[in-house]
């Protein structure tokens, strides 16, 4: 069911355990393509942990100091923790065209969007997902990608490191790409705060969901 209105805009305070957002997420997934429920955006943020995606290579999963848990989207090890905001998006593409390249590219072009909104210049980089800036000269990640879509109905998302401890990304290869460092808005000096994010999320949520189409 996809009613040509904004989704749902859930932002849940505190730190939600990984296993019960997992749960939800699938449970609403699957409501949205029985058409028993609406679309919905979900702003969170989870306890010290790390997820392994479809492609994960467990050499690449160096430390495991906190639980492991396997996502069932793509890519391979992240990280989530306090301070990182993730966005867990859940969209009917069967009502909005059916191209997952087309939806992970929107996806990609609302975070750097948001970033734009607080004074952080993002991009994309060919050939590695993920969202990129620049810290002391170097190109780091400040943002993770990762999706799944099952009978046509998107979940997981995006995280944005916001101010987590960067340490606890040392425990596993990022993304697979050993050669460049994670970064955050707080290691940039940027002074935005989750508020802020989310703020920037919002406003520019309609572009993104224009970019996906449908509607």
């Amino acid at each position: 069911m996809h009613d040509s209105i904004r989704p749902e805009w859930t932002v849940t305070p505190g730190l939600t355990p990984w296993p019960e957002a997992f749960a939800a997420m699938e449970a609403r997934a699957a409501a949205i393509s029985e058409r028993t429920a609406g679309e919905q955006i979900w702003l969170l943020e989870h306890p010290p942990l790390y997820t392994a995606g479809t492609s994960a290579d467990p050499a690449e999963l160096l430390d495991p100091r906190f639980p492991v848990y396997a996502a069932g989207r793509g890519g391979r090890y992240t990280y989530h923790g306090p301070g990182q905001r993730v966005g867990y998006v859940m969209l009917n593409l069967a009502a909005r065209g059916r191209d997952v390249r087309c939806y992970v590219h929107a996806l990609e072009g609302w975070v750097i969007d948001a970033l734009a909104q607080l004074g952080v210049k993002a991009w994309r980089a060919e050939g590695r997902i993920g969202i990129w800036t620049e810290d002391k000269g170097t190109e780091a990640k400040i943002g993770a990608i990762g999706v799944r879509v099952r009978r046509w109905v998107s979940f997981h998302g995006f995280s944005v490191n916001v101010d987590p401890d960067l340490s606890h990304f040392g425990g596993i290869v990022p993304c697979g790409l050993p050669e460049f460092p994670v970064t955050s808005l707080a290691s940039l000096g940027s002074g935005a705060d989750m508020a802020a994010l989310d703020q920037a999320l919002f406003r520019t949520c309609d572009s993104f969901l224009a970019a996906v189409g449908g509607g």
